[in-house]
């Protein structure tokens, strides 16, 4: 992708919001003391939120962005797919926490059963994949937080308060922590270790 008047992205890095008006605001070229290393940046601000968007490319604008700060969170490719969707939906759902975190506990759930614990609740999964140390009692115990405040959500529990999108996002992030422990890096791993 290109360094446009426009950054097309899929979700805007700061508020979520779906295809954002990511307008360039400032851009300028960079080089080291020696005339190498040349990078053209650019800044882009969400007409949503107001957020700014930092890219790059190397050497000037008719070169692919290499790296745009924040990156947009989005879920690895080794995750299977029925997690990786639940765990997408709730990325792009993040204004609406209480669905964020039902979607997130449903990709933990997900991943777990396609690690062959399907039997019983997503509690019993849980305890199980802690029992067979394919999680640690710390992941466990983290887990079953996402899994109490999704219950909260769903039965609509009146004793139980909202979630916050700070309470969404730190779901979201022990699944895609989650993720990383049982997808990303062991394939990352099998990627290094081949001749």
């Amino acid at each position: 992708m290109k360094q446009l008047n426009q950054l097309e992205l899929e979700r805007c890095p700061h508020c979520k919001v779906a295809k954002p008006l990511l307008g360039r605001v400032w851009n300028m070229d960079s080089a080291d003391h020696a005339k190498g290393n040349k990078r053209f940046w650019s800044t882009y601000l969400c007409k949503s939120c107001g957020g700014v968007v930092l890219a790059v490319s190397p050497i000037d604008s008719g070169h692919d962005i290499s790296c745009i700060w924040p990156a947009p969170q989005s879920v690895a490719e080794e995750v299977p797919d029925r997690a990786r969707e639940f765990l997408s939906q709730a990325i792009a759902s993040l204004h609406a926490p209480a669905g964020a975190v039902m979607l997130t506990a449903s990709a933990v759930d997900a991943m777990l059963k396609d690690k062959g614990h399907k039997d019983g609740s997503l509690n019993t999964r849980i305890d199980a994949a802690a029992k067979a140390h394919l999680i640690t009692a710390e992941m466990a115990a983290w887990a079953h937080e996402i899994r109490l405040d999704a219950n909260d959500q769903r039965h609509a529990d009146e004793a139980a308060s909202l979630p916050s999108e700070a309470d969404a996002a730190k779901a979201i992030e022990f699944a895609n922590a989650l993720a990383q422990f049982l997808y990303v890096l062991p394939a990352r791993v099998e990627r290094g270790r081949k001749p």
